[in-house]
């Protein structure tokens, strides 16, 4: 048989804001978003849905991402910009909605860079959190595009910037009057405080003779969230795009939504904010998904799964570092070392994974384009516990590094003019090698890295245990030997890897304890046969058993056992 197709609220929150909030706004009320949705205030906490199982899996936890610039993605009107259309048309691509055929990539969920409306190419400056940005199409091309995913059972979530909106907003243009209602909803000061922003870049901008706090740029005034009106208006917004059908939200810069006077970045009162933010929005969709930007080490991201958990995932950086990395050395042990240390913080598994994303170099360009490391670097995340996030071209090799908009150019689709990406000239020029590297060139390739992605997704969608499984690190003869089992309820997966160039020779597998005793039959899911049978003690135990082959260079093996 084969077993690739058959195996398988806001209340605290309110009370929080208030002991510290600046007098209350008396006349003017916010008018000026569109379509404000007219909602009472949030409930008690006590009042809402019965908690959700902490540490439950999801269907987060089944799937892979895929990110989409939507500028970058597909043109459908010949106006050089991607846009929603473009994405509709190239469906099929991403998951063709036939979970028995495998020339689709798998993808069970996209993210959405922002689609609200923006003055930037990029979309992270918003001047309205209830529409979408007309370069992309209407809202009624949005919602298509979700009924399209839908039918796929493709999941869609989108960025949502909630900590700054762009100084074109409404809000931010009417609160420069100091006698407007929208005046507290930024952080101002009468005096240039000259205190530096959170990494010491200056984070001080003069508007109209005070200043505005904005530590990313002077285009993305910060939001003050300790006037409680702020909290209002971004649960508004959740709940207009939950109720139009998105599965959840991507939360860019959520580690500076508050200051406190003393810290800028990761502070309680953020986190108490995202925990009840997530009360607010489960009572809306039990099913719905977060998944946080925090940037920074992984020991302070797990403050804000405490003492319950905020958003259900959070990107892991340090582990995507120390997968880049273990593969360039080759080291093994830091891979392995990395992912232990993130399920300590995170044991439930409840972390995303990725590579590379849109604001660091792309992976092609990280490894000078070299295919075998990039083929590891898939391989080991892809068949790592966390939820996967493959970034758009990254399937392919697309190069490209900073500036920002270098690593976010147009999708290269095939050889024609523009990459197929547009029939007008697009938004920005295509990177190089493009005629080579495209999605038809590789399609025709069995050793093509977009065809070595689709195997993974594949493989990864039929196993449970690499979706959900506890990991269980191997020690080895072989220095640059990856060997970790992956075991879910009665299935049991092992993980091997070649992270070297040369070829290894008699190598040995051990571990001290292990849920695995007894004699286990062997069966290939990806790569060579190695042994047809392996033993363990009593207690799991597994004493430098032979690897029975020669391990190439880059050579990877999948292999289930079976009682």
């Amino acid at each position: 048989m084969n077993l690739l197709k058959h195996a398988l609220s806001a209340l605290i929150l309110s009370t929080l804001l208030l002991t510290a909030c600046q007098p209350a706004l008396q006349t003017q009320q916010p008018t000026a978003d569109i379509q404000v949705i007219e909602t009472s205030e949030p409930e008690p906490i006590s009042t809402l849905r019965e908690p959700v199982e902490e540490n439950a899996m999801g269907w987060w936890n089944e799937v892979v991402f895929y990110e989409i610039f939507v500028r970058s993605f597909k043109d459908s009107d010949g106006d050089g910009i991607g846009d929603f259309q473009g994405i509709i048309s190239q469906l099929d691509y991403l998951n063709d909605g036939d979970p028995e055929t495998t020339d689709d990539l798998g993808i069970g969920g996209i993210w959405l860079m922002p689609i609200m409306p923006s003055p930037s190419y990029h979309g992270y400056d918003v001047t309205n959190y209830q529409t979408v940005n007309t370069d992309y199409g209407t809202l009624a091309d949005f919602k298509q595009l979700l009924d399209e995913c839908h039918k796929r059972s493709i999941r869609v979530v989108i960025d949502f910037v909630v900590n700054h909106t762009s100084s074109e907003h409404p809000w931010f243009l009417s609160a420069q009057d100091p006698a407007s209602g929208f005046r507290n909803w930024y952080v101002w000061e009468e005096q240039n405080p000259r205190k530096p922003g959170p990494w010491g870049q200056n984070a001080w901008y003069e508007s109209n003779g005070t200043y505005y706090y904005a530590p990313f740029w002077s285009g993305m005034p910060d939001l003050n969230y300790h006037e409680p009106m702020v909290t209002k208006a971004i649960y508004n917004a959740t709940q207009f795009w939950l109720d139009l059908g998105v599965d959840g939200f991507r939360v860019d810069a959520a580690r500076y939504l508050f200051e406190d006077g003393i810290s800028q970045q990761d502070t309680k009162s953020s986190i108490a904010w995202f925990q009840s933010w997530r009360d607010f929005y489960l009572e809306i969709n039990p099913q719905a998904y977060t998944v946080g930007e925090v940037w920074t080490d992984t020991q302070v991201i797990a403050k804000y799964n405490q003492p319950t958990h905020g958003m259900q995932q959070y990107f892991m950086f340090d582990l995507a570092a120390d997968i880049l990395g273990g593969i360039y050395s080759p080291d093994p042990s830091r891979i392995m070392k990395s992912y232990l240390d993130t399920l300590e913080y995170f044991p439930d598994q409840q972390f995303a994974t990725f590579l590379t994303n849109h604001d660091q170099q792309r992976l092609a360009s990280y490894y000078s384009e070299r295919l075998p490391h990039q083929k590891l670097a898939a391989f080991i995340y892809l068949t790592g516990p966390g939820t996967p996030y493959v970034y758009y071209g990254e399937e392919i090799g697309m190069i490209g590094g900073k500036p920002d908009e270098l690593i976010r150019k147009p999708m290269q689709w095939s050889a024609e003019d523009n990459a197929g990406f547009t029939s007008a000239k697009p938004w920005q020029d295509l990177a190089q090698g493009w005629q080579q590297t495209n999605v038809e060139v590789q399609n025709q390739d069995p050793e093509s890295l977009l065809n070595w992605y689709k195997t993974l997704i594949n493989t990864r969608s039929q196993l449970p245990a690499l979706q959900k499984g506890s990991y269980l690190p191997f020690t080895s003869s072989c220095r640059r030997l990856y060997s970790v089992a992956r075991i879910y309820e009665d299935q049991v997966v092992l993980v091997m890897a070649n992270l070297g160039v040369q070829t290894m020779e008699d190598c040995t597998i051990s571990i001290d304890e292990s849920p695995l005793p007894g004699t286990w039959q062997v069966e290939s899911i990806l790569g060579e046969l190695p042994f047809e049978q392996i033993s363990f003690s009593d207690k799991g135990t597994l004493t430098d058993f032979p690897v029975s082959i020669q391990l190439d260079g880059g050579q990877t093996m999948i292999l289930v056992l079976n009682k």
